[in-house]
């Protein structure tokens, strides 16, 4: 098989947990697949960070970064004539397929055979939180992208009854492949690196972390709310350490922030270097996980790998990836996200346990049985 992996869409660090998938799919299938010739599609001025090793993996790159003049005028030709010049691009390449990591074909109607891999399709559920024109983008392409698709990989079987249930998509049509987690997510016992990173970020107090962009359905909100509670009822006197993207959101939480007096008590880190991110987990007394929606939810697999346990909400995929080994909690109500914070952070007893189910767990997440999984996917795309 030639295989194109289409990463035009990746802007690094800036689109959250599915670049981590399409690196970690990359990696994997590069690591076991010693059959297939595969081309990485990509844009030019992103090439150097991308990490090829195997022989039968190959990069065509293009100029189609966002801002650009391509990306402008690629933009007109498809809004004003339903013309887009990277069928024809990608037509010459000669692939068997094509697979699309994030969420849509692009291009649509490209005439090649498709693997689509859908993240979530939020908007669905939460229109609100998407601006006018990304909701009218989303709506053109995320339906006629999973019709026209020829194979389906939803990363929870949550999002697969959403894509069924929204899409009107076959069952047969979507295989369900959970999200791994990388070897770097482990207990550390480097305490001097440990305590270096502990000062780096000033983190003198024990702390529960969340690592999200500032999204709206990251609901920082309620968990702010949750934290002025247990400061209130509970004389908490740690910290809450929040690292990701600054989004839509991020000037509201900050607001948020000071309107309850909680500046002494929240440490905003913002986006960190991915090579930290284990030793967070690893230093965080727990992880707390408050989102409204997710179609997978990484950080939860992340700190269980390290021993970090876990209390999130108890909606959309994050039962399904959490299982046992979490404590969950109503996301819209902060006096149960309170509730449920404290009985973990106030009990050595219900940590430990949450560690041992937690380690469990992950293991059910791998990656290369991922890269696995997705071959098994093309095999199928391929037959048509």
């Amino acid at each position: 098989m030639h295989i194109g992996l289409n990463a035009i869409n990746l802007y690094p660090g800036a689109i959250g947990g599915m670049e981590t998938y399409f690196r970690k799919l990359l990696h994997w299938l590069q690591k076991i697949d010693g059959t297939n010739k595969y081309t990485v599609i990509y844009n030019e001025g992103y090439a150097a960070d991308l990490a090829l090793f195997n022989p039968a993996f190959e990069l065509k790159t293009y100029r189609y970064e966002k801002k650009s003049l391509n990306w402008y005028v690629r933009g007109i030709l498809r809004n004003t004539f339903d013309f887009d010049p990277v069928r024809s691009q990608f037509r010459k390449l000669e692939l068997d397929f094509i697979h699309h990591p994030f969420n849509v074909l692009n291009p649509v109607a490209a005439g090649i055979r498709s693997v689509l891999t859908i993240n979530d399709i939020q908007h669905e559920y939460y229109p609100d939180f998407f601006t006018s024109a990304d909701l009218l983008k989303r709506r053109k392409l995320f339906k006629p992208s999973a019709v026209e698709a020829t194979q389906i990989i939803t990363i929870s079987d949550f999002t697969r009854k959403c894509v069924m249930e929204k899409y009107g998509i076959e069952d047969g049509k979507i295989e369900v492949i959970h999200i791994g987690c990388g070897e770097e997510y482990q207990p550390i016992d480097d305490h001097e690196r440990l305590m270096q990173i502990r000062k780096k970020y000033d983190l003198d107090r024990p702390f529960m972390y969340y690592p999200a962009g500032s999204w709206p359905h990251k609901n920082h909100k309620t968990l702010l709310a949750a934290l002025k509670l247990l400061i209130e009822r509970n004389n908490f006197d740690g910290l809450l350490v929040l690292t990701g993207i600054a989004m839509q959101a991020h000037n509201a939480m900050l607001e948020e922030i000071e309107k309850l007096g909680l500046t002494e008590s929240v440490k905003v880190l913002g986006y960190l270097p991915y090579d930290e991110l284990p030793f967070l987990y690893n230093l965080a007394s727990l992880l707390v996980f408050p989102s409204l929606f997710e179609g997978f939810g990484i950080p939860l697999v992340e700190a269980m790998a390290c021993g970090c346990p876990v209390v999130c909400s108890n909606v959309t995929s994050l039962p399904e990836v959490v299982g046992n080994a979490g404590v969950m909690f109503e996301p819209l109500s902060s006096e149960d996200m309170a509730d449920k914070i404290w009985s973990v952070w106030d009990s050595t007893g219900v940590q430990q346990r949450l560690r041992d189910a937690g380690y469990v767990q992950v293991k059910l997440f791998r990656w290369e049985a991922v890269a696995q999984k997705t071959m098994a996917v093309y095999e199928k795309a391929v037959r048509g």
